[in-house]
């Protein structure tokens, strides 16, 4: 005969639901069965007694009225408490004084209440603060279960979670603890939702960014800046050029702006909650658009072997403005002999046919370019021809700019040096002395030699140029460039006029 059981179903059960006591191989020839609240056969504890013949029942003292008996020997409680939660056992008489029983056990669980989300902080501080926040009501056998934002929460490194998950601390806020929290409930039987208290993150201001990026602006546009910094609650802004207030507001609107609007901007950020300020500054130039430049040249036509400068003029002082070369349509490679002088000179030392062509020059500085007009160059072929005495070439100077300002460069512009002369030499002064010496250029070589006068602001250039950076005004005056053959010796001179500033 095989064994007589009872199963729970359910084995949990909700407070106010129903409970079937299912009785599994009940002996077909069985004629009477009891079921009674306990794990004993006590009179006092029966529920009801069920006799097969007749199927007729009995109740017992500890019948409640919330039962219901069926033949297979399973017992229905209805609307369960608390209480119910207790053994129960099934006795059956088999007769010939042979007596068996069976037992089961069920839990009675509340539906659970839904939850609520208290907190010890309702304006935390970034960096400052912690939080905590409890799930209220505490129920038995319950557990607890977190989420931000709809994300699962779990124990880190600032999360910290009570032993039966019912506190939640977020230790040293940090902005991105902002957002919806929720607790779930849950037991047996149910689970149970709160309603999403929000939390907000009192943090800020960061260091302002400034928008656009752009450091230079092109005269007659319209100047828009906007300034940003991560506060809540939002900062305050101000805006203020050359230490001047023009605005209280987050965006700086200057119309039609012009090169007196360059300077410096600065925006600044108060934070009423703390009290604190944060800035940054940016400093705008506005520029001019550049105009077309122009190509003068010593000759449009030189003899091969001789040298030729290319001068890019331009009318501007803007000291921003950048220069590119261009020949027959290509942007130029540099060498030893053709090589720039400050950028805007174009040197071509002992010109060769491939240098005749088309040049062009373009200026450009942040906001726009322009290229000039083509220049044609042409380098007619060298021809030897024999003087029956030595005569002395033309060479000449020329100061580029004629008149310079403190502080910038001019350069000492060669134009005709002969390709014979093997050593040149430049002085300060009308006359030569050697401690005038400014420097030697041996062309054997292809550096200079400083001489006493040589102040370190001199760049001398292999077709005799010199280059003076950052003068002053104890430079103005006169300059000597001497120059020797195998056979020849000849001067040229030239006069630096230097502006104050």
């Amino acid at each position: 005969m095989a064994q007589v059981t009872v199963e729970a179903v359910p084995p949990h059960v909700a407070e106010g639901a129903n409970v079937l006591l299912l009785v599994h191989n009940l002996p077909e020839t069985l004629q009477v069965f009891s079921w009674y609240k306990g794990e004993n056969v006590d009179e006092k504890k029966e529920i009801v007694k069920f006799v097969k013949p007749g199927e007729t029942y009995k109740r017992g003292p500890a019948y409640s009225g919330r039962v219901k008996i069926y033949l297979n020997g399973s017992l229905l409680l209805l609307n369960v408490a608390q209480k119910d939660a207790v053994p129960y056992m099934l006795h059956m008489n088999m007769g010939n004084l042979d007596a068996r029983n069976a037992s089961v056990k069920f839990h009675v669980h509340p539906l659970l209440p839904k939850p609520s989300i208290t907190s010890n902080n309702s304006n935390p501080m970034e960096g400052e603060d912690s939080v905590a926040f409890t799930c209220e009501p505490e129920t038995e056998n319950t557990s607890y279960l977190w989420s931000r934002n709809g994300q699962s929460l779990s124990e880190g490194d600032r999360l910290k979670l009570s032993e039966d998950n019912r506190t939640l601390t977020l230790l040293s806020v940090v902005r991105n603890d902002t957002g919806d929290y929720e607790c779930e409930t849950r037991n047996p039987v149910s689970t149970s939702r709160s309603y999403p208290f929000h939390l907000e993150i009192t943090y800020g201001p960061d260091v302002p960014i400034i928008s656009p990026s752009n450091t230079y602006f092109r005269s007659r546009t319209n100047l828009s800046l906007s300034c940003h910094s991560a506060a809540l609650p939002p900062a305050l802004y101000s805006w203020f050029v050359n230490g001047e207030l023009v605005s209280s507001s987050q965006e700086l609107f200057i119309p039609n702006i012009t090169t007196n609007n360059s300077g410096s901007y600065t925006c600044l950020i108060h934070y009423f909650v703390t009290g604190l300020n944060k800035t940054r500054v940016k400093n705008i130039e506005v520029l001019e658009p550049v105009t077309t430049p122009s190509i003068r040249a010593t000759k449009s036509e030189v003899k091969e072997r001789d040298s030729v400068h290319l001068t890019c003029d331009f009318n501007s002082s803007d000291s921003t403005i950048a220069f590119r070369w261009f020949h027959n349509g290509k942007g130029m490679e540099f060498t030893d002999r053709v090589f720039l002088i400050q950028n805007r000179i174009l040197s071509i030392a002992h010109a060769r046919k491939e240098d005749s062509g088309v040049y062009q020059c373009e200026i450009y500085n942040a906001v726009s370019s322009k290229r000039s007009d083509p220049f044609q160059l042409n380098i007619r072929p060298f021809l030897t021809i024999y003087w029956s005495s030595p005569t002395k070439p033309e060479v000449t100077v020329e100061a580029v700019p004629p008149h310079v300002d403190e502080g910038k460069s001019v350069v000492l512009l060669v134009h005709d040096m002969p390709e014979k002369v093997h050593t040149f030499f430049w002085y300060k002064g009308k006359h030569i002395s050697e401690k005038n010496e400014i420097a030697r250029f041996p062309k054997s070589g292809s550096n200079s030699e400083p001489g006493p006068a040589y102040t370190g602001r001199e760049k001398i250039y292999q077709s005799g140029s010199l280059v003076f950076r950052n003068v002053t005004k104890e430079d103005e005056g006169a300059y000597l460039l001497r120059m020797k053959t195998e056979n020849l010796e000849f001067v040229a001179h030239v006069h630096i006029h230097v502006n104050h500033k």
